[in-house]
């Protein structure tokens, strides 16, 4: 079996985790197949009993890869998609950051993933992406995201007007500092810290979030997720800024923008005990009150 290793930012007080996992892959007949610049860290510290496959921006992951495991925070597993895209690999991720929301699985536990996995204890979490079309080519190979598409003013420049029309027809005019939108899987992160609901990952939905919006009459709105929102960005700065999930473009107001929803899904891993629910109480402290 194969099974993919991910993380972005190695910690050196995470080596004796990785170690371990090393070992465990190796003590279960698991081929390792690990992210370039994280085995150019390993390789001086740990001594592999087997070839060890590698992956990185410039070569795909093996054909025969079954699961990824992305190691560290929630930033982490929104890098891991680009890689994945439409392949179809079910991605556990393993929390070694802060809040873990999308990483529930806590670093203890990683020999009962692993267990679980070669048992096949676990559940398949579909998750819907959001896609970007342009006029001009943007995030090269990878024009989509798990969390949320996002207009922003760039640097320090005055509110901008976002003109979105729904299907062809028009919606609104933002006068904002931005405009997010967000899938279920998003509706928890960015648009969430701008006053949008949450969303059930199950949900066929987007979410619109205005980011400090100048019209006080305009509030988040959900809609269909078969919808296709299209934009026109203006402003007195040359320049704004498109994002998906945690990377940038800047583009000026000759850019022709739409989003919809991606072709394909992502496969999240949940374990034993694993839910949205349990999530939300226990990241979120979703309805904790002292009285219950």
């Amino acid at each position: 079996m194969h099974i993919a290793i991910y993380n972005r930012s190695f910690d050196l007080e995470d080596l004796p985790l990785f170690l371990h996992l090393c070992q465990s892959f190796e003590e279960n007949g698991i081929t390792p197949v690990m992210y370039e610049p994280l085995y150019l860290r390993l390789r001086n510290q740990y001594h592999f009993q087997k070839k060890v496959e590698i992956f990185s921006e410039l070569i795909p992951l093996h054909p025969k890869t079954k699961f990824v495991f992305s190691m560290g925070g929630d930033g982490t597993m929104l890098d891991i998609v680009k890689f994945v895209a439409d392949r179809k690999i079910p991605i556990l991720g393993i929390n070694l950051g802060r809040l873990g929301f999308l990483s529930a699985t806590h670093r203890d536990d990683i020999d009962f993933a692993i267990s679980s996995l070669l048992k096949d204890s676990y559940v398949l979490d579909p998750r819907s992406l959001i896609h970007l079309d342009s006029s001009v080519n943007l995030f090269s190979d990878a024009p989509f995201a798990l969390n949320e598409f996002s207009l922003h003013r760039k640097d320090s420049s005055s509110l901008i007007k976002i003109h979105t029309y729904l299907n062809g027809e028009f919606l609104c005019t933002y006068w904002a500092d931005g405009l997010i939108v967000s899938t279920p899987t998003g509706s928890t992160g960015y648009s969430l810290s701008c006053g949008g609901p949450i969303i059930f990952p199950q949900a066929s939905s987007f979410v619109i979030t205005p980011v400090a919006p100048h019209n006080l009459n305009v509030r988040p709105i959900v809609i269909a997720d078969n919808s296709i929102i299209t934009f026109e960005v203006e402003g007195r700065a040359e320049q704004f800024l498109c994002t998906l999930d945690a990377r940038s473009e800047a583009i000026d107001s000759s850019v022709s923008l739409a989003v919809r929803k991606e072709h394909f899904m992502i496969n999240l891993i949940r374990l034993e005990g694993q839910n949205f629910l349990h999530t939300l109480q226990s990241k979120l402290y979703w309805g904790v009150d002292r009285r219950n």
